[in-house]
């Protein structure tokens, strides 16, 4: 009979290295670079602040808000060289890949009606090798893609929508699938300098985080390195809100714009007028874009309340020089009638900062760029 013996810690031998290491193929190879010799480049902005150059960026809302008008009269500015960015002065080309609409009908009069140099906008469309049409479809074209963006100096692809445009078999709801087409479309931008520009959907559901309201997996508001978001004023249904939900490379506290979409006569043909929307702007709105969305969701009493502290606050910060402690502000604002839910939802309507500073430590609420202390 064999008896096993147990081995004491102290008396393992390590086993020998693999005699046969997986050598590396001849197609593949690892390469370590130092950080040190990276060259560091500053952002730069085809909208100042809004739309980085050489980045993906997504722009979402409900269908029928307006976002589709609010982008293509960005690309019409930049068309003229009078988008207020780095290129602002240079009339550059656009590329554009849209499917839901008719060019005709729709696209061609809503850029005239921005007042686009239709000379610098190209509609790109796929060829087969059997010279059929197709859509384009992403990741498979993006090598020609990006050759034809090169060759008339693109700095914009504007994709509308975004989601039409990824392989028919991918699982849009799937965090690897989704990457599996952005991470080489962010590449494409990178290498180019182009901004690309992904309109997209967003759900139904009730939130005040526009990020998670975006249709399909959270892969795109991950990968997407800034995000816009359109959105009507619940106090006024013609007024429309574009406000930055996201934004890695650049400030996230950005002013909120308004504007207005009205009808524009754009030309008479011998099939009849056409009409179109039309973008005016209409100025700041001072409310934060999660704040937007709050108010969305609020009753009509609720936004009432919400609008009365708002003016009751703003009023009690500025007699008591721009900051006051958070304490007091809800003593104060309960003696005249207004609830704490009000006051908060007013503070982040207002951008009102909340500080916390000294020991024992106190928090104040104050007035924009009158705050004091550290941050908690």
């Amino acid at each position: 009979m064999t008896v096993a013996r147990l081995v004491a810690p102290d008396e393992w031998v390590p086993l020998p290295p693999d005699p046969q290491p997986h050598p590396p193929t001849s197609s593949r190879s690892v390469v370590l670079t130092p950080a040190s010799t990276v060259r560091l480049r500053a952002v730069r902005w085809l909208w100042d602040g809004r739309l980085p150059l050489g980045s993906l960026t997504l722009l979402g809302g409900r269908e029928g808000i307006g976002k589709s008008t609010a982008a293509y009269t960005l690309a019409a500015d930049i068309t003229r060289g009078q988008l207020d960015g780095h290129h602002k002065g240079t009339p550059r080309a656009i590329v554009v890949c849209a499917t839901e609409d008719s060019w005709g009908h729709t696209i061609a009069p809503r850029l005239l009606a921005a007042g686009a140099d239709l000379d610098r906008v190209y509609r790109v469309d796929v060829k087969t090798s059997e010279g059929i049409d197709g859509g384009l479809s992403l990741p498979a074209d993006l090598l020609g893609l990006e050759q034809q963006m090169r060759t008339v100096g693109a700095v914009l692809l504007l994709l509308d929508p975004l989601m039409s445009r990824l392989d028919a078999a991918l699982d849009t709801h799937k965090d690897s699938e989704v990457r599996q087409a952005l991470e080489p479309l962010t590449a494409l931008a990178d290498r180019s300098g182009a901004t690309v520009l992904g309109l997209i959907h967003v759900n139904k559901g009730r939130t005040s985080d526009p990020l998670t309201s975006l249709m399909g997996s959270r892969a795109f508001a991950a990968v997407a390195r800034s995000v816009l978001y359109v959105i009507a004023d619940q106090d006024d249904p013609g007024l429309r809100l574009l406000g930055l939900a996201k934004n890695n490379l650049g400030r996230s506290d950005l002013p909120t714009l308004r504007f207005r979409i009205g009808s524009h006569h754009v030309t008479d043909t011998d099939e009849g007028e056409i009409w179109t929307g039309r973008l005016t702007w209409a100025g700041e709105d001072p409310r934060s874009l999660t704040a937007v969305l709050e108010d969305s969701h609020d009753t009509s009493d609720n936004r009432t309340a919400t609008t009365d502290a708002g003016q009751w606050l703003l009023g009690y910060l500025a007699d008591n020089g721009g900051t006051a402690p958070s304490a007091d502000v809800k003593a104060d604002g309960h003696k005249n009638g207004h609830s704490y839910d009000a006051l908060k939802r007013a503070r982040v309507r207002h951008r009102i900062e909340s500080t916390s500073s000294g020991f024992p430590r106190r928090t104040y609420w104050s007035l924009p760029d009158t705050q004091t202390g550290e941050t908690p």
